[in-house]
């Protein structure tokens, strides 16, 4: 199926089974992070905890507290998202191609 894809084509893709190993899940994460809400989501996460850093003075000088970031993007079986796909994201595919259903939208 990732051979037939040309660069710019919109992909759905759903986890038909969550992997063992921690590296395909961090690839399947990571690939989940490429979906415009799930981007949209992550990018207003992250302007809301530089708004609410909490900065005090220890020792002299400023020191800063920031809020762990947000987990939006979690690999578990039945999620799904869209992305359009590049050819430097293919070898990714190849790598968890069968814990995923990738289809084109």
């Amino acid at each position: 199926m990732i051979d037939t894809l040309s660069a710019g084509d919109t992909i759905k893709c759903t986890i038909s089974k969550v992997p063992n190993n921690k590296g395909s899940r961090d690839t399947i994460t990571r690939l989940m992070r490429r979906d415009p809400d799930i981007k949209k989501n992550l990018a207003r996460a992250q302007r809301m905890r530089r708004q609410r850093m909490h900065a005090y003075i220890r020792g002299g000088r400023m020191w800063y507290s920031r809020e762990k970031a947000a987990q939006i993007a979690i690999c578990e079986q039945g999620s799904s998202w869209s992305m359009r796909f590049t050819h430097d994201i293919a070898p990714d595919l190849a790598s968890v191609e069968k814990y995923l259903a990738v289809e084109k939208s």
